[in-house]
């Protein structure tokens, strides 16, 4: 059991290690990565598309690794790579990209966050970050997450690293991101890179619905949660 324990703890450091050595050994991993931070950061859709497609036949790869690479580096957005892939493969099909991208990115933040726990996971976010929605997962675990996806201005790097370092089950977490990310994604999808003016306001007003919604089911559920322990708590002893 220990030589079990002590042989995967081996195996963790040298992994982070060896992620590590290649970003700084190999110069073109190295330029790649920093490019794709420096894109994103600008907020530029256009350079985005311009960058995507000029992979050619790769381009939903590309697509696809940029969507997990920003869901690793907290706080980069996602939304541009969502309007990108409308733009580039069509709503319907760059939903389905950016959705099951989206997916994995956030599945590979909770194993990391579940896997080297919170001083690694500080590295990839900020401590208070981390704080605030300690609390929060704890409490009403997957409805957390449910809603923290419907929100557009909650960090969906933030949510997937909090809820692997809370006790809740991957596929609890896993099914609560697909259903609560959905909706962002299609409407995000639907209107690409039109969302400017009234019609920012009003996917921004479609996403509160969807928000409100998902508060109204949860607090149903942590009222049923109340009730049921406090016919425990007055039960015969």
């Amino acid at each position: 059991m220990k030589k079990n324990l002590w042989s995967s703890s081996w195996l963790k450091a040298g992994l982070l290690l060896l992620v590590i050595a290649a970003y700084w050994l190999v110069p073109p991993l190295r330029e790649s990565v920093n490019q794709a931070a420096a894109l994103l950061s600008r907020v530029d859709l256009p350079a985005v598309k311009e960058y995507i497609l000029s992979f050619g036949i790769w381009a939903p790869v590309v697509s696809f690794l940029l969507m997990v690479f920003q869901s690793v580096a907290a706080p980069l957005p996602a939304f541009l790579i969502t309007f990108a892939n409308a733009g580039l493969f069509g709503w319907v099909k760059g939903a389905l990209l950016s959705w099951s991208s989206a997916m994995a990115g956030a599945a590979l933040c909770f194993v990391l966050a579940r896997w080297y726990g919170r001083v690694v996971v500080e590295r990839f976010t900020t401590r208070r970050a981390l704080r605030e929605v300690d609390d929060f997962f704890e409490r009403y675990g997957k409805w957390a997450v449910l809603i923290a996806r419907l929100l557009p201005f909650v960090s969906f790097d933030i949510v997937s690293y909090a809820a692997g370092l809370t006790g809740m089950g991957f596929w609890e977490f896993f099914w609560a991101t697909g259903l609560g990310q959905l909706p962002a994604t299609l409407v995000y999808s639907y209107v690409g890179d039109m969302l400017v003016g009234s019609a920012r306001t009003f996917v921004l007003g479609l996403l509160i619905i969807f928000a409100l919604s998902a508060l109204a089911l949860m607090g149903r559920q942590i009222w049923r949660d109340r009730q049921a322990r406090g016919i425990m708590d007055n039960g015969p002893h």
